[in-house]
């Protein structure tokens, strides 16, 4: 080999070491935890913002079905305290009060009613 190839293949080794250390410095860069969590977070609150906006524009379309599902969810999740508060009225509609007495009419010796 000649002088001239082995300096060119020289030159072309050191650029080829440069690029590739360039490259190493930025996927280091790139790969830092507090860079990927910053970036997970960034596109954590991206995504969430997108999907609250979706949800404010389904309810605005449809606000009756919205209600209906908001009611649906919050008996689903106060079912116990519903299904107590129901047994309880219906107990107490159903049960006879003690300590009242209905109110029975009889008929005096001279014919008219009295109540007792």
């Amino acid at each position: 080999m000649t002088d001239a190839k082995v300096e060119a293949a020289r030159i072309e080794v050191e650029r080829s070491r440069a690029q590739m250390l360039d490259t190493a410095k930025v996927l280091q860069q790139r790969l830092q935890p507090g860079k990927l969590t910053r970036d997970a977070w960034e596109g954590a609150k991206m995504k969430g913002a997108d999907l609250a906006e979706e949800a404010v524009d389904a309810v605005r379309k449809r606000p009756y079905a919205a209600g209906g599902v908001v009611a649906a969810l919050a008996l689903f999740i106060a079912r116990e305290p519903v299904m107590d508060l129901v047994g309880k009225m219906t107990d107490a509609m159903t049960s006879k009060r003690p300590g009242k007495k209905k109110k029975t009419q009889r008929r005096t010796s001279n014919g008219h009613q009295a109540d007792e």
